[in-house]
């Protein structure tokens, strides 16, 4: 069986930590998709799940909630895990399931209950973002401490906690599936 990693990104850290985990899981095979293409699912392949997310602005795109919520039984029949990104995460004390506002919403309100989830801190890309998100992501860097030089680009992510939780999926056993 296969592991199916389906990411939403806005800038592409989530889809370069989404690339780092499908490198680390080989020799296992690890389908990746975008969520923004609304990929149609084979799911007999897979006995495994990824989902990650970035945010911006407070929120998941929407496409996460719209893929977890039509489904949703399908992710409760695997092994699956979640992981959030997210510039909040660059703090030590933000970047835990447990600690990090947006992931506690999300599953919150979600009927999905991932058999883990984890938080990365993402990349800081101001010379790549529009005008209108330099200013803003600066204002909000400036609110809470980050770095507000706009002709920095700073990549947050711990990138030995992302080959840490690719090992850790890798090595988990498969549900039995009762499809």
């Amino acid at each position: 069986m296969k592991t199916l990693l389906l990411y939403s990104t806005r800038d592409g850290q989530t889809h370069k930590i989404a690339q780092a985990i499908q490198l680390e899981m080989v020799p296992q095979q690890v389908d990746l998709y975008d969520l923004s293409a609304s990929p149609v699912i084979d799911w007999s392949l897979y006995d495994k799940v990824i989902i990650g997310a970035s945010i911006r602005y407070g929120r998941f795109a929407p496409q996460l909630a719209e893929f977890v919520n039509a489904h949703t039984q399908e992710l409760a029949q695997r092994v699956s895990a979640f992981y959030s990104v997210n510039l909040t995460a660059r703090k030590p004390e933000k970047a835990s399931p447990e600690t990090n506002v947006y992931t506690q919403k999300f599953l919150s309100s979600s009927p999905w209950a991932p058999d883990e989830v984890v938080v990365f801190a993402g990349a800081l890309r101001y010379p790549r973002y529009r005008w209108f998100d330099r200013f803003m992501i600066g204002l909000i860097m400036k609110m809470t401490g980050g770095e507000t030089d706009k002709s920095k680009e700073v990549e947050y992510t711990q990138w030995d906690k992302v080959r840490e939780f690719s090992r850790k999926i890798a090595d988990k056993k498969s549900k039995s599936l009762a499809i």
